[in-house]
């Protein structure tokens, strides 16, 4: 387990009541509360950039490639699965 250490935070009076109290109802600290929203800020936007990434690698190698399906053919793939029918995506081509 990483060493903690520790971060200063400055934040304005009306959030640092808003934290106490919520910390309060919870049974929490607030410093258990900031380290919880914090870590799940982290999480959510590692995932939201992971996706970014992907869909610019996408990007790239359709305009290097010019492969894709038409969305009338990942629509109709679509169906077929929320059908529950096991379905082979489309082919792409150029």
């Amino acid at each position: 387990m990483p060493t903690p250490s520790t971060t200063a935070l400055k934040l304005d009076s009306s959030i640092k009541k808003r934290v106490q109290r919520l910390a309060t109802a919870r049974r929490r600290s607030p410093h258990w509360l900031m380290r919880e929203a914090i870590a799940e800020y982290v999480e959510r936007e590692e995932k939201r950039e992971e996706f970014r990434q992907a869909a610019l690698a996408a990007w790239e190698h359709y305009q290097t490639t010019g492969l894709h399906v038409t969305g009338e053919e990942a629509n109709a793939w679509m169906a077929k699965l929320e059908s529950r029918k096991d379905s082979a995506p489309p082919k792409c081509h150029g």
